[in-house]
């Protein structure tokens, strides 16, 4: 099956327990595409990253991964298809050197690409290649999450997946990440943004989704939701 989508959720309902977080969710994703994933605490943001790349079962609706059928695949399948993770909380091996940390996660992608070698991930992260024999452990947490970031990128991702981009992070650091963020873009991949900072998310989006309890309540570009502020003040509290 042809398809020029990377992930197509449709009619998604993911539960816990007896708690109903998404509520028939349509989320797609294209090739090349940059969306921003937006939304107050506990509206189902980070449920849906993690119902798109199995780390959540859904209850109901499908998950289509370059148009195969997805939905409950195990999540080491679905990164097989060439989605990375950035979860929020980074999830570094804090017993494992920044060396390590990146080179266990070399591989080429799905087309057999190698755009992202090692080489380039440190040029790209200078920090990390000052601290490369530094424990995960060590590090701040802006260079953890650069760490984190570029770790994603040595598997040469078709998507990448960005949960709460620059939570927590000093505003030097977070304008780095943001930097980093726009060079992704322009290599080509796709990325899902989360991040609080509607701001600096639609600078770099093609597309923008606005979730309230579930559901989508907005989805748009950069500039039809610059041009509706009373949406921004409502759904975002800005």
């Amino acid at each position: 099956m042809k398809t020029t989508s990377l992930i197509e959720a449709s009619a998604l309902h993911t539960h816990y327990g007896a708690s109903h977080i998404l509520r028939g969710i349509d989320f797609t994703v294209g090739k090349g595409q940059t969306i921003g994933l937006m939304g107050r605490n506990g509206m189902g943001k980070s449920t849906l990253l993690k119902s798109l790349m199995g780390i959540v079962k859904p209850s109901g609706g499908k998950v289509r991964v370059k148009g195969h059928d997805m939905t409950g695949a195990p999540t080491f399948e679905i990164a097989r298809q060439g989605l990375a993770y950035v979860p929020e909380g980074r999830g570094i091996f804090g017993n494992l050197s920044v060396r390590e940390n990146l080179q266990m996660s070399a591989r080429a992608g799905t087309q057999g690409q190698r755009d992202w070698t090692y080489e380039r991930v440190l040029d790209t992260f200078p920090r990390l290649a000052e601290r490369l024999n530094h424990g995960g452990q060590q590090l701040s947490g802006g260079e953890q999450q650069m760490l984190t970031i570029g770790r994603a990128l040595m598997t040469n991702p078709d998507l990448l997946i960005l949960d709460e981009a620059t939570e927590g992070l000093a505003p030097l650091i977070a304008r780095e990440i943001w930097r980093i963020c726009g060079l992704i873009r322009e290599s080509g991949i796709s990325s899902i943004i989360v991040d609080k900072n509607w701001k600096h998310v639609t600078q770099i989006t093609d597309r923008n989704v606005i979730l309230v309890k579930g559901e989508v309540v907005f989805e748009g570009s950069s500039a039809q939701l610059h041009a509706q502020p009373e949406l921004l003040e409502q759904y975002l509290g800005v």
